[in-house]
């Protein structure tokens, strides 16, 4: 196969801005797709802005748009009517189930998940998961775009609903969602215990190998003793979707877990980032 020279991403959000630096800090011919050119800010210089899809098939495709399954299918058959099998399609969604997105495909072959995380120009991790039919072709090709991007694509055995970070994060906030329910703590005491505690830490030696330092003995004693007082309910929680139905959405409204309002968002948005370049920063040096 060859080597992927040519980045298309569909959707102007967040996250498709992010990727379309990423792949243009690597050297790529990027462009973005957007149903609205005139809203296009924030973008580099050198990334093109499209109305449409352009007549020559990009090597690549990275979908960003909207987390529905049916605005997926359409533009997933969009650019099958318009392209045939050429370019290789990837979709940036972590919790939706990609392989039904694959199964809609004329040529899934040369479909995968490749989900960033926010900033997604910043982050120097990339999930990278193969559907059945996915060619490993395909996924050796992505993962060296990625690589030229000075990005790492951490490849995935299957494709899970959530893949694999955001399982992680979500059975830890799933917790920590019961936590504040029962009254044990705040959503700033969770974030306090996060920044000052399990993040430092999980920086520096992870999740598994923690426990192989700290003795398996000591931590299959302690799993057999915590794990059943765990909340083991499918239910999404409350504390989270009684704020989704009052309007209550974070900086986006002004209010969420925390209160917004009056504060200078992108100042500390900006400080955030600084801090996270740091901190990355002295982790590359190992």
């Amino acid at each position: 196969m060859t080597e992927i020279r040519t980045v298309l991403v569909a959707g102007l959000g967040t996250m498709g801005r992010g990727i379309a630096a990423a792949f243009a800090r690597g050297g790529h011919s990027t462009a973005i797709l957007t149903r609205s050119p005139e809203k296009a800010t924030g973008v580099p210089p050198s990334v093109a802005i499209l109305g449409d899809l352009p007549a020559t098939p990009p090597d690549l495709i990275v979908e960003t748009i909207v987390e529905e399954m049916a605005p997926k299918i359409a533009f997933n058959a969009r650019v099958e009517a318009a392209y045939g099998g050429r370019p290789i399609l990837v979709t940036n969604t972590s919790g939706l189930p990609v392989q039904e997105l694959a199964d809609k495909l004329a040529h899934p072959g040369r479909y995968a998940a490749l989900h960033y995380f926010q900033p997604a120009d910043v982050i120097p991790l990339v999930e990278l998961a193969a559907i059945r039919q996915t060619d490993p072709a395909v996924i050796e090709a992505v993962a060296a775009a990625v690589g030229r991007c000075g990005q790492r694509a951490l490849p995935l055995g299957q494709a899970l609903p959530g893949l694999l970070i955001n399982r992680l994060q979500h059975a830890i906030l799933h917790e920590a969602y019961h936590l504040i329910a029962l009254g044990v703590c705040t959503a700033a005491e969770v974030d306090i215990a996060a920044k000052e505690m399990l993040g430092p830490r999980m920086c520096v030696t992870g999740l598994i190998e923690q426990k192989d330092l700290s003795g398996l003995d000591t931590h299959a004693l302690a799993q057999a003793a915590i794990v059943p007082h765990l909340t083991h309910s499918a239910v999404p929680s409350p504390v989270v979707q009684d704020k989704f139905r009052a309007g209550d959405l974070g900086v986006k409204t002004g209010k969420g877990f925390y209160d917004w309002r009056g504060r200078d968002v992108p100042a500390h948005q900006a400080r955030t980032r600084a801090k996270l370049n740091r901190i990355l920063a002295v982790l590359a040096e190992d």
